[in-house]
């Protein structure tokens, strides 16, 4: 099949002749930074990009998928599959071009290999073992949560250790970053995660539930950016969804009775108005605005939680205690200004990679392999039985301590205030 998605090139903080930089080093040798090449194919985007130790993005491509799945309705595993084969060849040519750097100039190659949808892990390592045993470059494989957990490392001078929030259409983590390879992990999404919830809703349901894809303010976006755009002018108010696991004190986050919940109203509505399913509802803005603002209170709850946790255990410190948000989700602002406030209001730093780098990308990839290549973590020589894992852990669990503390969250009335 004939790929419709365009390729996005992306480059940034380039030498001026397009190469490499050396650097003398005290006794007069020249020194070459070390260089990886990432490679990206978790999920729907085919994404490489070349960066060196200093964190300088040398090079950069991504190939989107949105329009092909905006029309299937949703991500279907084998046509993903089959864009990433068409189009992997090609992004990461670009993004080596774009950098001046040749495959043999490379220190490594870096590739997510978990978790993600098998198909697409599986595009991803072919290509990258054919790369790797052609050239004989070291091979360090990624674990895809710990390359959105470390992005920040890129953008910014952030110390270990810190909490951080991983939020996207596959996973809700919150975990301490202790390490380069080192995690704790206090609690995950026990169902579906948000950016699932948020599109499952909306899209890929949107034929017989919403209609999102026919609302003219709305027909080319994925389903969490057309609710937080329609959220943006509806009343949150006229509709009140009960906020998960309350009943629960831990970290672990549930959206599939939420998701059932929101499903009921819309049915409730269409029966009211007279409409039939994959009709516009009158009331599409108010919903979206509620169905928002209970995701963003949930995630706050929890994450609020993890920071009491963390004080309280002496994991962190309460002077110099850092929140990272990350992932695609993060970049919903009212979710994010939420958590901002949060932070604010308990002494956090509040810390999130750009928008475009919270998204799926090569960039993120090729940095922890630097982060790894430096920590000498996971640096193989040989990638005999190397295998891509659907579902992977991230770090070491330690959630039922947290659910053992049984933490009581203060009411987040004023926090709310401060966010609005």
């Amino acid at each position: 099949m004939k790929s419709i998605a365009r390729s996005l090139l992306r480059t940034a903080r380039c030498s001026p002749a397009g190469g490499l930089r050396s650097r003398s080093t005290p006794c007069g040798k020249l020194h070459r930074p070390k260089l990886v090449l990432g490679i990206e194919t978790s999920c729907d985007d085919t994404g490489a990009a070349v960066v060196d130790e200093a964190g300088n993005v040398l090079g950069e491509a991504l190939q989107c998928q949105r329009e092909v799945h905006l029309k299937t309705g949703g991500i279907i595993p084998h046509v993903a599959q089959q864009l990433h084969r068409e189009n992997i060849e090609q992004v990461v040519k670009e993004a080596l071009s774009v950098s001046g750097v040749s495959v043999n100039e490379l220190t490594a190659i870096a590739t997510t290999v978990k978790p993600g949808l098998a198909l697409s892990l599986e595009v991803g390592l072919d290509y990258s073992l054919k790369l790797v045993n052609k050239y004989q470059k070291p091979f360090i494989p990624i674990h895809h949560m710990e390359a959105h957990a470390l992005t920040i490392r890129l953008t910014n001078q952030v110390e270990f250790p810190f909490l951080v929030l991983l939020l996207s259409g596959g996973h809700c983590i919150l975990a301490v970053a202790q390490g380069v390879s080192d995690f704790l992990l206090l609690g995950q999404s026990i169902d579906i995660a948000p950016g699932d919830m948020l599109d499952k809703v909306m899209f890929p349901y949107v034929a017989r539930r919403l209609s999102l894809i026919k609302h003219p303010e709305c027909h080319s976006m994925a389903g969490g950016k057309a609710i937080e755009h329609l959220a943006q002018t509806g009343n949150r108010q006229q509709y009140t969804f009960r906020l998960p696991m309350q009943q629960y004190r831990n970290c672990d986050f549930s959206f599939s009775g939420l998701q059932n919940l929101i499903n009921k109203t819309i049915i409730q509505k269409e029966k009211e108005e007279g409409i039939q399913e994959g009709e516009l509802l009158s009331c599409v803005k108010d919903i979206a605005a509620a169905v928002q603002h209970v995701v963003a209170i949930h995630i706050i709850q929890r994450t609020y939680r993890a920071m009491l946790f963390c004080i309280k255990n002496g994991i962190l410190s309460p002077k110099h205690a850092t929140l990272v948000v990350s992932g695609g989700v993060a970049s919903n602002q009212y979710i994010r200004k939420g958590l901002q406030a949060l932070a604010n209001a308990n002494s956090f730093a509040f810390l999130s990679p750009p928008p475009r780098l919270c998204t799926d990308n090569g960039v993120m990839i090729a940095w922890n392999g630097i982060e790894r290549l430096r920590a000498g973590l996971g640096v193989l020589n040989s990638t005999e039985g190397i295998r891509f894992e659907p579902k992977a852990p991230l770090g070491t669990d330690i959630s039922n301590q947290v659910e053992e503390d049984s933490i009581k969250v203060p009411k987040l009335r004023k926090i709310l205030q401060l966010a609005s």
